[in-house]
């Protein structure tokens, strides 16, 4: 019974804090979206990156410790 009450009495005082968020979270994915792009170019540039600088030991026949 105690555990009801508190779910109703949570409902009672966060509901205009989930439609807030509702509504909110549209203009937060799109103002998060350029940093996600940013993200996304370093990662694929530290890839390259990487790969050039371990290709003559994959040409010289270096073991790969993930394989």
């Amino acid at each position: 019974m105690l555990r009801l009450l508190l779910w109703c009495l949570l409902l009672v005082l966060c509901w205009p804090l989930a439609l807030l968020a509702l509504l909110l979270w549209p203009l937060v994915w799109l103002l998060s979206l350029p940093f996600r792009l940013i993200g996304i170019t370093f990662e694929a540039l530290f890839a390259l990156l990487r790969a050039l600088l371990f290709l003559p030991a994959r040409l010289l026949g270096g073991r790969d410790k993930r394989a």
